[in-house]
């Protein structure tokens, strides 16, 4: 087994999950962090992310670490890790663009003994079946002879300050038995809670895949409930509520499922399902259910509006929260904006406040109404679409000052008591 102590280490992609790993491994080893954004790289040289998910201190107090967007300087390394997006197209097909081009740049550097270590969700076979023909054809090494490979899935969870990198237990494997326990030897020097050394890569793909989907699953269940509850003319929390009073209940709430892994992972899983002849039924299902409540919110509060005899043409809405989640600045694949598009249908105006992406100055869709700050407005309507600190700050009784006196708040994320808003998702 190759040794653990004298390795060089290059991590791609230095996003939510590549950055906080790179300064982890960087104090124990050497590390080259990647990433294609030349203004993402002078930020990071300068101890800024712009994702807010790790502090300037943070990256100051990194070891031996260096950032670059010169894929060159990567020449050299022995253990190579990819942590790049891997998002679905517009007909919810697994884009592995971005793993393939990584996987095209490791391979015209990739030298004997090195180890390709794979992080990013895929659906079971990815790795052995689309990376590593592409590693043996560039670099005209043979697979486990000349280099190796690994899977160890991510676990970040966006804007969670308590389950960081090192406190979640990391799922490890290699192309082979003498690659799985170097793998699982190289992450057991930063992770503080422990490995979990899977039987093969698809079983550790196949256990990523199915983290998410499991979990899709279950709001999609609540989600369904709360339409069926709302039609009944009963609050969907205080079932919750009560039903949890069961020692075996599961506690899922409702909301809006965007993001890069829950509302993405499961079509990973379907695809590959039907590549082999299977047509999957209750997991798409969810998707639909889950995809289709951003356009259901924007209903229900028109539904609201007019009862209160609110002209919609001339109606403009508040929408908190533009995030995919709350406390963190990712808005990728947010479900809010689906929010808008329902409200567009009907003409009704939007403005959307969102204090994470103003800090991080992400960019957003331009034909999106941003507000840098919130005035003396007088809104027709309000939609608490995330739970950020700030709004639960504000209460109730400002966010009401807001609208004109017959407005609807709807409060997507129960943030408030029943009796305080005019509707909880």
């Amino acid at each position: 087994m190759k040794n653990t102590d004298d390795i060089k280490i290059a991590v791609l992609g230095l996003g939510y999950v590549g950055l906080p790993l790179a300064v982890e491994f960087s104090r124990h080893f050497t590390v080259i962090g990647y990433d294609l954004d030349a203004v993402k790289i002078a930020d990071l040289s300068q101890h800024y992310d712009s994702t807010l998910e790790l502090t300037s201190d943070e990256l100051r107090n990194a070891g031996d670490l260096l950032f670059t967007n010169d894929i060159k300087d990567l020449k050299g390394a022995s253990v190579y890790i990819v942590t790049v997006p891997t998002p679905v197209d517009s007909n919810k097909r697994p884009d592995l663009s971005f793993i393939e081009e990584s996987t095209l740049s490791i391979a015209s550097l990739l030298s004997e003994g090195d180890t390709v270590i794979y992080e990013s969700t895929v659906y079971p076979g990815v790795t052995e079946e689309v990376c590593v023909p592409i590693l043996e054809r560039v670099s005209d090494l043979v697979f486990n002879r000349d280099f190796f490979v690994g899977y160890s899935p991510e676990r970040v969870n966006p804007g969670d300050k308590k389950r960081t990198l090192t406190k979640v237990i990391k799922i490890t494997s290699g192309s082979n038995a003498d690659t799985a326990e170097f793998v699982d030897k190289l992450y057991s020097k930063i992770i503080l809670a422990g490995t979990h050394r899977a039987s093969s890569i698809k079983v550790a793909e196949a256990a990523k895949v199915i983290e998410n989907t499991q979990r899709d699953l279950n709001i999609a269940l609540v989600n369904e409930l709360s339409i069926i509850f709302n039609k009944i003319g009963i609050d969907t929390q205080e079932v919750l509520d009560a039903a949890c009073t069961k020692w075996n209940f599961l506690d899922f709430r409702p909301g809006l499922v965007g993001g890069h892994c829950i509302g993405v992972d499961p079509y990973y899983l379907t695809f590959k399902a039907q590549e082999l002849g299977y047509q999957p039924q209750v997991i798409l299902a969810g998707r639909r259910i889950n995809d289709s409540m951003g356009f259901s919110v924007a209903d229900d509060l028109v539904k609201m509006m007019m009862q209160r005899k609110i002209n919609l043409v001339d109606a403009k809405v508040l929408i908190l929260g533009l995030t995919f989640k709350e406390n963190c600045s990712d808005v990728r694949n947010s479900k809010v904006v689906d929010i808008v598009s329902g409200l567009d249908e009907y003409s009704v105006g939007v403005d959307i406040y969102d204090p994470w992406v103003n800090r991080a100055g992400t960019p957003v869709d331009p034909s999106l109404s941003m507000l840098s700050g919130l005035g003396q407005r007088q809104y027709q309507g309000v939609v608490l679409a995330v739970k950020h600190q700030e709004f639960i700050s504000m209460g109730i009784a400002e966010i009401r000052e807001l609208c004109v006196p017959n407005a609807p708040i709807y409060d997507l994320k129960s943030v408030f008591p029943k009796l305080d808003t005019d509707r909880r998702l």
